[in-house]
């Protein structure tokens, strides 16, 4: 739980630098589980890394303020913070895997290598599946904990 009187914007900022630096972290890390690792030049992986991150951050932003619309309160992030916080995480989730079917099934945009683990059926990769279950739990987490300064 966040500690009374803890700013809702000192929240927002807290999670979002968690997930701007994370998910720049995790697309560098698990790039080598697509055919870009094997057939992109070094700038056109780092490009497609740094304009990812663009994205995540931009679904983060999106997840979050969708579950503030529907599940926050004026009071909030004293009063329903881990209603908000599951409520994007899935958020996230959901539109990782619609994203992930359209760029990989339909569009073609990218692929996986054979090294990324696929969960069957729906065919999405397990590693963005779990950049998105990850890193805003700990987000949310890492928010939530710090204390806010004098």
């Amino acid at each position: 739980m966040v500690a009374v009187g803890y700013g809702w914007l000192n929240v927002l900022r807290r999670y979002f630098i968690v997930m701007a630096l994370g998910n720049l972290f995790w697309e560098f890390a698990h790039m080598p589980l697509y055919t870009l690792w094997e057939t992109g030049r070094p700038s056109e992986i780092v490009f497609a890394a740094v304009h990812c991150t663009g994205g995540d951050i931009l679904i983060a932003m999106s997840a979050l303020l969708s579950a503030l619309f529907l599940f926050g309160s004026s009071k909030w992030p004293e009063a329903d913070y881990r209603r908000v916080a599951l409520a994007t995480t899935l958020f996230g989730i959901f539109y990782t895997v619609f994203s992930e079917w359209l760029n990989i099934e339909v569009r073609g945009a990218w692929a996986y290598g054979d090294l990324m683990p696929v969960i069957p059926v729906i065919n999405v990769g397990i590693s963005p599946i779990a950049q998105w279950t990850v890193l805003p739990i700990f987000a949310f987490w890492w928010a939530a904990s710090q204390k806010e300064a004098p």
